[in-house]
């Protein structure tokens, strides 16, 4: 599965992944969304972060939420 990142305009350090480049199902209460990225196949998300976590949150609800922490 390739995995889009998107970002929220609204909330400051949400993020999203999908599986659509258009983020058709991401939550609207966090719209604007933005696409900042992609995960190809078999390639491992940022912050070791669970792929098989994210890809049953997609499969499940359509889309899996993280937050970015302040550095």
């Amino acid at each position: 599965m390739r995995l889009y990142v998107f970002k929220s305009e609204l909330q400051k350090g949400l993020r999203a992944f999908a599986d659509d480049l258009a983020g058709s199902k991401l939550p609207p209460q966090f719209r604007p969304w933005r696409a900042t990225g992609v995960i190809g196949p078999g390639k491992d998300p940022p912050h070791q972060l669970s792929r098989n976590v994210i890809e049953k949150a997609i499969a499940d609800h359509g889309f899996q939420l993280w937050r970015k922490r302040a550095v």
